[in-house]
Parts: C-alpha cells; structure tokens; sequence
C-alpha cells in the first residue's frame, strides 16, 4: 500500500459548499430584509474571494474576511449593515450545511478501513466539526487539522509543518492530500515535498494546472480507491 495517511481538504472535496453557500446566504438576506439580487450576489462574491486570497498570502487576519465580506460588498450597493451581527448569523446558517459530494461517504467508509484519514481545512473549527457530524462523515476522521486552530492556512508551509508535526506517520513519501484547491491543496502539498490529488469534478477546474501540477487528477472521489490500492 503506497500511501498510509490521507489528508482530506472538506468545503468542495468531500461536503457541497456550492450548495449549502447559496442556501445560506439566502436564509441570511431573508431575515435581514434585504434582497439577494444578482448584482449584489456577483459582488458579495467577488469581495469574498478577494479576502480569503489576501488572508491565504497573511497579508490580512481571518478575522478581517469573516467580519468585513458582507459590509464592504453591501457598502458599494449604499446599503450600511452590521458586518460581525450578519457573519454571526451566516455562520449559523453555514454551520447547517452538510450536502455530502457524490461518493464522499462510501468512499471515506472505505478507506477509513485501511488509511488513517485526517482533515486539513481552512474554515472555521467549530462549524467544520458540526458539519463533519451532522454529514456522518466525522467517524472516519482521527483528526482536524484547522487554520483557525493553527494560525496559518493552506498553502502556507508552516500549516502543513503543523499537521505532520501532530500526526504519527512523518513519511512524506506515506502522506496523500485529497482537494479540489490547486492554490492550497495542491501547492501546499508540493511545495511540502507531498503526493497530492486534484479533485476536479466535472473538469470545472482549468486555469492554474499549467502551473500547479498534481500527482493525480480524480473526476470522482469513488477513483481514490484505485489509487490507494483497496
């Protein structure tokens, strides 16, 4: 068996944060009074990618992504809010999403048999966790290795120097990282001198593979088994 521990990246790797986001945002803007209209959705999710890069390079703290995304996206459409009050309640509503991606919990049962499997994410610790239990995936899981807990996210190499710090298995050449980030998952298990796979459904993932080479390219989690040899 080639690999021994597999770290599992989970918002859109093995749990449906597309889904579960919309879902969330409308439950959010419903109890608020406000309209979730196209434009202010296009906008909301062009300043909330622009945070999370900044906080991915720690040009900025987490604390500025989650308390600033909805102020600053509503500010432009003159529209003054409460921007911790609202990320409190989205989170609540976040932390009740756990639509499980096509094949997530027959194959983590599976492996779970045979790997040690461990998560390594950069979202919120508590609301991993309630999401993990309430999916049924968290049984299969030894450990949660968070960005919050650690204070260095994904791609950074001090996040994964954290993780193997913390785990039994320090072989490199026994370690596996599962995601569909090739900014985080994949460079950061490169860069560490990691196996790394790409999970790229419906081949959505295209720009950055030129650049950010991963050991292996899954279309469906159910392909993981193949590669760890069960």
């Amino acid at each position: 068996m080639k690999y021994s521990t597999l770290l599992f990246d989970l918002d859109g790797t093995l749990l449906d944060f597309d889904a579960y986001e919309q879902i969330a945002l409308e439950n959010l803007f419903s109890e608020h009074k406000v309209p979730l209209t196209n434009e202010i959705r296009k906008t909301y999710d062009l300043i909330n990618k622009n945070l999370w890069l900044q906080y991915e390079k720690g040009e900025i703290p987490l604390e500025l992504v989650l308390n600033s995304r909805f102020s600053e996206a509503l500010k432009l459409h003159n529209i003054d809010i409460d921007g911790i009050a609202w990320e409190n309640k989205y989170r609540e509503y976040l932390a009740d999403g756990y639509l499980l991606i096509d094949g997530a919990l027959e194959t983590c049962e599976k492996l779970s048999k045979t790997h040690r499997m461990i998560i390594v994410t950069n979202g919120i610790r508590k609301t991993q966790i309630k999401r993990l239990k309430m999916s049924g995936l968290y049984k299969f899981f030894s450990d949660i290795f968070d960005s919050q807990s650690i204070g260095f996210q994904k791609p950074d190499r001090r996040f994964f120097e954290h993780v193997i710090f913390y785990i039994d298995d320090k072989n490199l050449d026994k370690l596996l990282i599962i995601g569909d980030s090739p900014n985080t998952d994949i460079l950061g298990g490169t860069n560490m001198g990691i196996d790394t796979c790409l999970f790229n459904p419906s081949n959505k993932i295209s720009s950055g593979l030129d650049t950010i080479k991963s050991t292996y390219t899954i279309n469906y989690l159910s392909e993981l088994k193949e590669i760890c040899k069960i």
